[in-house]
């Protein structure tokens, strides 16, 4: 996937081209729906494939107290829209100066102009150009003007919810990330890097890795059934987990981490060796149980191997149907 960090970086003569604009947090079941039409209509025209997105998330820049904990932070987000096939994605900076952009000016300069486009996909709760002036209906009067045409998509349900960004931000923080995955099409993760930890899951004698302070949205608190890869690339090594996200409360001063206590780690066959810069992936598989304080670090290990219990007969089950 081409990506093109502004307009004046897409070469002269780019398109013609079939494009979806959006803020894309999470390329979520939805998202993905109209990216495969997307690409199936280029396909089809002879026309480029394109994603136009934006950075920062437009909220944190027209309203920063209301901006959302992000599902999936930008470099993570532009991985996930190039394995949906799309040729090229031009990402917009969001700035004051930007958001003043008219929707006549968005449609002629960005999508005519600087993009050729013959086709124009969006959700049809699409709005654009100053103060979100204008919609899908606003769009296709644009586009009869400018030569290109509108396709208007209806939000997705999936057991019961809308597949939208802001549903699956709920479910995570709420730590139904089950609910989560059915409607992302994958477990919900999270991109980090090690942390140092308190030492606690030494003197527990369980293997534990914490990650780094994650500035994005995370599941609430609670335990749960995790994987975490260690490293990038296809060759690093994952491992099964069980994972707390929380305050630690049973060692006094509460203190947000998220802990991961590795189930299937051999250190004579393979030693783990972490360093502040080791890329960690993290995917939350299912919710245990709530975080809860308890009256010593003895009832503290003996509850953490009924998780490790629980989290083996998870894999378990979940190997024997592949």
């Amino acid at each position: 996937m081409l990506v093109f960090p502004d307009t004046e970086d897409i070469p002269a003569g780019f398109g013609p081209s079939v494009v979806a604009v959006g803020n894309f947090d999470g390329v979520h079941r939805g998202h993905r729906a109209i990216l495969a039409e997307v690409c199936q209509r280029a396909r089809s025209l002879h026309a480029r494939s394109v994603v136009v997105t934006f950075d920062p998330h437009p909220l944190r820049v027209l309203r920063p107290a209301d901006a959302p904990a992000l599902i999936t932070p930008f470099p993570q987000r532009l991985k996930l829209l190039a394995e949906t096939g799309v040729d090229a994605a031009l990402v917009l900076p969001f700035t004051e100066q930007f958001s003043r952009r008219s929707a006549n000016s968005f449609a002629a300069g960005i999508l005519h102009q600087a993009l050729g486009a013959v086709a124009v996909h969006e959700g049809d709760n699409f709005r654009f150009g100053y103060r979100a002036e204008a919609g899908v209906e606003q769009l296709r009067a644009l586009g009869a003007e400018l030569g290109f045409s509108v396709v208007a998509h209806s939000v997705l349900h999936l057991r019961g919810y809308a597949v939208a960004s802001s549903q699956i931000r709920s479910l995570v923080a709420a730590g139904a990330v089950g609910q989560a995955r059915a409607l992302l099409g994958r477990p919900f993760s999270l991109c980090a890097t090690p942390a140092r930890g308190r030492g606690i899951g030494t003197r527990l004698l369980v293997p534990t890795v914490n990650l780094a302070p994650y500035p994005e949205l995370k599941p609430g608190h609670g335990v749960y059934v995790t994987r975490l890869r260690v490293g990038a690339g296809p060759g690093a090594p994952c491992f099964d987990a069980v994972t707390n996200c929380g305050n630690r409360p049973t060692f006094g001063e509460d203190s947000y981490a998220i802990e991961s206590h590795l189930l299937n780690y051999n250190a004579e066959a393979a030693p783990l060796e972490l360093t502040g810069s080791t890329p960690l992936d993290l995917s939350f598989l299912h919710r245990i149980r709530a975080e809860q304080r308890f009256p010593s670090p003895e009832a503290l290990k003996a509850q953490i191997m009924q998780d490790v219990t629980y989290a083996r007969r998870y894999f378990r089950l979940i190997n024997s149907e592949l």
